[in-house]
């Protein structure tokens, strides 16, 4: 079993950064994609990056693709989402999951999510 517990949402501004947090405990994560979505109202729930934890390897929806940077610290278990240059539309709860295989993990793992507003 994997818990995931994510942390560092909250109110900012257009043009902003944030940075999300996502502490794994339970077993190691090695082998495992770990990766974040998030959820507007309304919407469906849609990628917006992962990292294979083994190789460092990442991806990203094209929505974000050069604003937002997933890192991983192996030492913490912690996986790190840097938002840069936030808009409007990127309001959402956002969660991170984990599960095997790269690069299409089966997500079997959700942490509890964090809500990310950003004010026009």
């Amino acid at each position: 079993q994997v818990q995931l517990v994510e942390s560092g949402g909250g109110l900012v501004q257009t043009g902003d950064s944030l940075r999300l947090s996502c502490a794994a405990s339970g077993r190691t994560l090695n082998g495992y994609g770990v990766g974040w979505f998030r959820q507007a109202p309304g919407k469906e729930r849609e990628f917006v990056g992962s990292i294979y934890w083994s190789g460092g390897s990442t991806r990203y929806a094209d929505s974000v693709k050069g604003r937002f940077t997933i890192s991983r610290d192996i030492g913490k278990d912690t996986v790190s989402l840097q938002m840069s240059s936030l808009k409007p539309e990127d309001t959402a709860v956002y969660f991170c999951a984990a599960g095997r295989a790269w690069p299409v993990p089966q997500y079997d793992y959700w942490g509890q999510g964090t809500q990310v507003t950003v004010s026009s």
